[in-house]
């Protein structure tokens, strides 16, 4: 399967984006009319340059506005398309791409556009260059592949054929269930993009939001396995026009682009593996038990504060590592590690970020595999260095280098991972929380995708529609992915204000890092009463939020009042399930928090609606 890009997708000059195209893995490109433009070199320098990267040039775009112009101006796009193929001809590409009309005065006559059509083709044909016909969502006249492909099999020339992009076709609710009648080699090209759900302008959707397949929420898969079990066999290309990858290194933006390829591919052939194509897969899936344990990296003056932070909300120190700087907490089912070890990679990690989430452990069933996909996708995996006294562990590393330990989980019994590298304290308690319930990310701006593409590709997670709350300083966007069973929940928050609590904690940190650690507990009034004697301090709620409670859910004043005597806030979803939530303070300004959380039924969201009231109390502390 040749896998291209469009050199509009990143960022750069022309021969640094080739350049970071191949580097990728790319061994296709489409060459975007401006990049050729604004490159002060020949057509057939850039023709020996892909060459010598590896890369066949598979398309040539964009040619507009020509099917249905004022005669006078007909004549012009004959001559403007003749210039074109000469061009292409030096540029060694035999295929262009023409976009439906979006002149507002572009005339709506079938019979006219058709004879336009007809007249470009015959001129391509006597050039031997193909063209494909693409409909743009917001053509004038021509803004649906039907619409396209009546007007090409009108034509019915060899050097006429219909381009599909996944976008134009998508974002209009089209499907791909009408593809009897059309031939598949009518079919001249392929381009792919995803996108986030989002209401507004067809033309800003697409100018400005569209991403790689697997960082959004339009049906790419389904678009892609149709074409495929229809025998489309040619070059399967991205065309993503994007304001994040204009504005970011070329080289990883190429890479995930690369990926988000492989990635489809996979989803494909896993819907159909009989299809007769040679697409990409992996190994399976894992399964996920949950969030075995949290490290943080700290000195050792951070290392005591953090143990005193974390001794109010029930943790126990419950060890001591048997030859590193490395201590371990625990409350119930919750291990946190604290790593102030130095000369080692905590160290190194503390040294870039301070005080911070450095790395997690995941019990998995399936560990092996979960490397293996890491390494097929092109992530780094890592393996350390350990003593007599310390068990094995492999990782695979994180968008921000921080690690994803794997613990394979044991089919029966207990597997206490703790007894090999610790001192194992006898008097910890028991404990009352249950587990992990999320984690949430303060990431870098710009980087979303390259965290979607990650979780998906190497964990198979799936990804929640995107929020927007309201920070008193600006916009916070959230998007969750979790785990097919919902066993380990990641919400991922950024923002493009620079001044709201993520951006100051993203600042802080200089770079991504952990905003909270949600733990879950079974009784949340119960567990916090209980934790006050040990001097558990909430972030304070205004009482004026508990007066709204009573207006939203009409909840009864027994409740009502516990709730607010204890800081606790509350949700309800329209299927009448239940969260109860409480933060603490930040352990230091601008770094992460705790939050302590009781779902109660069904319950799979994250307490959205409280999410402005955190974010305000926070600001006044």
């Amino acid at each position: 399967m040749q896998r291209s890009i469009a050199t509009v997708s990143i960022s750069g000059t022309l021969p640094e984006k080739l350049a970071a195209i191949s580097a990728a893995g790319f061994d296709g490109v489409e060459i975007f009319e401006n990049d050729l433009l604004y490159y002060p070199g020949k057509p057939a320098d850039v023709r020996k340059m892909a060459a010598d990267l590896g890369l066949t040039i598979t398309l040539f775009q964009p040619f507009r506005d020509f099917e249905g112009a004022s005669r006078p101006q007909f004549a012009s796009n004959l001559e403007r398309a003749r210039r074109k193929f000469d061009l292409m001809h030096e540029l060694g590409c035999d295929t262009m791409l023409l976009c439906s009309n979006v002149a507002p005065d572009c005339s709506s006559n079938i019979d006219l556009q058709v004879s336009d059509l007809a007249h470009l083709a015959e001129l391509a044909k006597q050039n031997e260059i193909t063209v494909g016909y693409e409909a743009l969502a917001w053509g004038t006249h021509v803004n649906r592949y039907r619409q396209a492909w009546e007007r090409v099999k009108q034509v019915n020339s060899p050097a006429l054929g219909l381009v599909l992009d996944s976008f134009h076709v998508l974002s209009l609710g089209d499907q791909l269930i009408n593809l009897d009648d059309i031939p598949v080699d009518k079919i001249t090209f392929l381009q792919l993009a995803d996108a986030p759900l989002m209401k507004m302008d067809v033309l800003e959707w697409s100018r400005h939001f569209r991403c790689f397949p697997g960082q959004g929420e339009l049906p790419v898969v389904e678009f892609t396995r149709l074409l495929t079990e229809k025998g489309f066999r040619g070059p399967w290309s991205l065309e993503i026009f994007n304001d994040s990858f204009r504005a970011t290194p070329n080289a990883p933006t190429a890479k995930d682009g690369y990926r988000s390829l492989l990635w489809l591919e996979e989803q494909v052939w896993q819907t159909n593996p009989q299809i007769d194509a040679p697409l990409f897969h992996s190994a399976p899936q894992a399964s996920y038990q949950g969030i075995e344990f949290l490290e943080f990296a700290t000195d050792a003056k951070d290392a005591v504060a953090l143990g005193e932070a974390l001794q109010p909300l029930g943790f126990d120190h419950a060890g001591e590592h048997r030859s590193k700087d490395v201590s371990l907490w625990r409350n119930g089912g919750v291990n946190v590690i604290i790593n102030h070890q130095s000369h080692s990679w905590a160290d190194e990690f503390h040294r870039r970020h301070g005080v911070s989430l450095c790395a997690m452990a995941w019990r998995v069933k399936g560990a092996a595999n979960v490397l293996q996909r890491a390494q097929d996708y092109g992530y780094p995996v890592w393996h350390e260095k350990h003593g007599p006294d310390e068990r094995a562990l492999a990782a695979v590393c994180a968008p921000d280098g921080s690690l994803i330990y794997l613990i394979e989980a044991p089919e029966q019994g207990e597997n206490d991972i703790y007894q090999t590298d610790f001192t194992l304290s006898q008097t910890a308690a028991a404990g009352t929380l249950r587990g992990i319930d999320h984690l949430a990310l303060g990431l870098v701006e710009g980087s979303r995708d390259n965290w979607i593409m990650f979780f998906r590709a190497v964990f198979g997670f799936e990804l929640d529609t995107e929020l927007s709350v309201p920070d008193p300083y600006g916009l916070v966007r959230s998007q969750v992915m979790h785990s097919p069973c919902h066993s380990i929940r990641l919400p991922l928050n950024m923002s493009h204000s620079l001044d709201t609590q993520i951006a100051r904690s993203v600042a802080s940190y200089q770079g991504t890092g952990l905003q909270h650690a949600a733990f879950a507990c079974d009784d949340l009034p119960s567990t916090v009463e209980s934790l006050q004697s040990k001097g558990l301090k909430l972030l304070p709620i205004p009482s004026n939020y508990y007066g709204d409670l009573l207006a939203r859910y009409g909840v009864n004043n027994a409740l009502l009042q516990g709730l607010e005597r204890l800081d606790i806030l509350y949700e309800r979803d329209a299927q009448q399930h239940e969260f109860l939530h409480a933060y603490t303070p930040p352990f230091r300004p601008d770094r992460f928090f705790f939050e302590l959380v009781e779902r109660r039924g069904d319950y799979q969201q994250y307490g959205a609606t409280n999410a402005a009231v955190r974010l305000a109390a926070m600001q006044m502390r």
